[in-house]
């Protein structure tokens, strides 16, 4: 019988092993996750969950049942040490296990920062898990202050919430502007007047010397020599791909662990899916670190694995939501050089990318009609003039028939 072995109980992980059951497949299926939890919802932790407007149950993607009625080998809580790439095993915590299929799901670790500045002081945390955020959570009462270091959307989102609460919120980025990155000068713009607008302060082009507590965080010291008064600190820089076990196998890696256009490694008989893997993307190679990504290109790794032959064609969007603003990201803006601005009603808002004539992504604020056009355009390669897209007058829904 044929075995798969799927390392990685999170979102891409749970979609494959579900859209191989959902194709027929009637062989053997192993699902391992290092978490306790089931695999679960990570978006919600750092907003909705963080904020107690939801509950446990609702961040799980499927109930337990699913997995016993389905015949798959949940095993949470173990640890795969190892891979044996030549005779198809691997060891994890609890023995060893041999697959036909070996599917990596690795995701992303987050980046920490170094015990040498303070970074491993207790009151320090990052927002990636469950158990994370858990941590974190009893912090979040009013009157209490937090330095979040680093303007990226979780760091933001973090910010929000902490606003939210009550909280003396201080966020600290060493670029120049928060999400610079990822975004245009008009939408960093944006979140930071969203951000200040609820006594967010917020510091670019500044850096965090170190922070300051003997037996858990009591300050910290800025590069300009600002010092603060801390009850906690979140670190929000960024993630890595998890491409440890693989590197061990000898699987070749390039920025994540790198596939081939159907999601197979540079071992026949191992894929890779979601934040951990990278794959060739319009003549060059990505790695998405989104929701939908890890679902459709694990979904995509299933279909292969039963036999499809099928080419991932990545269609890239994003979300965040912060305060009452959703942000919704059609496409990716790399190589752009104007951003065209469309005005909507009651501070909405939506940021066009253009590379010359060539539409490449668009950033919608509470527009949702504006990213769903922005996404359509995008996915159907046809480009819209500039103008018409800076008119708010101007029916988007006309340019598709173009």
């Amino acid at each position: 019988m044929t075995h798969v072995v799927v390392v990685g109980a999170g979102q891409a992980g749970s979609s494959l092993v579900a859209k191989l059951r959902s194709l027929g497949f009637d062989g053997q299926i192993t699902l391992i996750g290092t978490e306790t939890a089931p695999p679960y919802q990570r978006p919600p932790l750092s907003k909705a969950y963080l904020l107690g407007e939801m509950e446990l149950e609702r961040l799980y993607l499927r109930p337990l049942s699913f997995y016993a009625d389905n015949k798959i080998d949940l095993r949470l809580g173990e640890t795969v040490t190892a891979i044996d790439a030549g005779a198809k095993m691997i060891e994890t915590t609890s023995g060893p296990l041999s697959y036909d299929h070996l599917c990596l799901t690795t995701g992303s670790v987050p980046r920490s920062l170094p015990a040498s500045i303070g970074g491993a002081l207790p009151g320090v945390f990052t927002v990636r898990t469950l158990a994370d955020v858990d941590a974190m959570a009893p912090q979040f009462s009013a009157g209490k202050r937090v330095l979040i270091v680093g303007g990226g959307y979780v760091g933001l989102e973090a910010a929000a919430v902490a606003a939210k609460k009550g909280l003396d919120v201080t966020l600290v980025e060493m670029s120049d502007r928060i999400l610079q990155r990822v975004a245009a000068p008009e939408t960093s713009a944006f979140f930071r007047d969203l951000h200040t607008s609820h006594g967010v302060r917020i510091l670019e082009a500044t850096g965090l010397e170190r922070i300051t507590g003997e037996d858990r965080v009591t300050g910290a010291i800025l590069s300009d020599g600002t010092t603060l008064d801390l009850d906690f600190v979140i670190v929000g820089v960024g993630i890595m791909p998890g491409t440890a076990l693989a590197e061990g196998a000898g699987v070749e890696l390039e920025n994540g662990i790198k596939t081939d256009e159907q999601g197979r490694t540079s071992d026949p008989s191992i894929w890779a899916a979601g934040d951990c893997a990278s794959f060739p993307y319009r003549g060059g190679r990505i790695r998405l670190e989104s929701v939908p990504n890890a679902i459709d290109q694990a979904e995509c790794v299933a279909e292969n694995i039963m036999g499809a032959g099928k080419t991932y064609v990545a269609k890239p969007w994003f979300w965040s939501d912060q305060y009452d603003v959703k942000l919704q990201i059609a496409g990716l803006n790399i190589g752009y050089d104007r951003v065209v601005t469309r005005p909507g009603e009651g501070g909405a808002v939506s940021f066009w990318y253009f590379a010359g004539d060539t539409l490449l992504a668009v950033d919608a604020m509470n527009a949702p009609r504006d990213f769903m056009m922005g996404r359509r355009l995008i996915e159907a390669g046809k480009s819209p003039d500039a103008a018409v897209i800076a008119n708010p007058d101007a029916n988007l829904k006309d340019l598709l028939k173009g």
